[in-house]
Parts: C-alpha cells; structure tokens; sequence
C-alpha cells in the first residue's frame, strides 16, 4: 500500500481534542526542522499529509486525516478525531 493511502492509528491518540488553529500553527511553528519527514515516516504517510494535519491544502499528494476545522475566532477551531500526529509533534517540541 502506497503512503498516500494509509491510514494512521485511529486508537493511538486520544478520541478527541479540540484547540484554536492559532494554537495548531503555533505548535507547528515550535517544530525543529525536518519534523514533518520524521513523523511521516514514523508513522508510514506522505508528508503532505502530516503538513495538511497542520493546516496545509495539499490534497493532490496528501490526505485530511482525523482533523476538522470550522471558522471562529483565534483562526478558527481544530477538532482531532486522532491525535497521533499531534502526540509526537508536541513529543518532539518537548524533546
């Protein structure tokens, strides 16, 4: 199965968790460089995926998974239905 087909661990993360898309953009923003490619590969996905998981718009490449945006203020609110990408990007921040 390709990259751009699989599907991340929906029992990994916690069921649900909702934050501003400030808040997303900011931990993204944190990220040492390089951390999009570590999380693709340590979880088998595109990296256009995990960048679409922070708010990229790249759909030709990569998927939307296990997040939802809908407009408000603070940008807007993110609900996860999935965590995992979020778990090691702040992991990773952490260090």
């Amino acid at each position: 199965m390709s990259k751009q087909k699989k599907h991340i661990n929906k029992n990994h993360g916690i069921m649900a968790k909702t934050i501003t898309f400030n808040e997303l953009r900011k931990i993204k923003d944190q990220l040492p460089s390089g951390s999009m490619r570590k999380i693709a590969d340590k979880l088998d996905l595109h990296e256009e995926t995990v960048r679409n998981y922070f708010g990229g718009t790249n759909f030709e490449k990569g998927q939307s998974v296990g997040i939802h945006f809908e407009q408000g203020p603070g940008g807007g609110i993110v609900t996860f239905d999935d965590t995992t990408i979020l778990d090691l990007a702040e992991s990773m921040i952490r260090g």
